[in-house]
């Protein structure tokens, strides 16, 4: 365990997409079966789990984080 300073680390994970009209997919949760990534013809509720999370707004500020804190 590393102490980090007391410092306070702020990261934003953001995915440009837009919402479909239909409910489309069953997997994932929340937002997904509506989310239809930029780039993509499927909503992240069509999407295989993988594939979704390496583009998901939650990895995005993951890995930003993982560069400002040296762990």
């Amino acid at each position: 365990y590393k102490h980090i300073d007391k410092k306070i680390v702020s990261v934003e994970g953001r995915i440009e997409g837009k919402i479909s009209t239909k409910i489309i997919g069953k997997k994932g949760f929340g937002y997904d079966p509506i989310f239809i990534p930029n780039k993509n013809n499927n909503t992240f509720g069509q999407m295989a789990k993988a594939k979704k999370i390496k583009m998901d707004h939650r990895f995005i500020a993951f890995q930003k984080l993982k560069r400002k804190v040296k762990i």
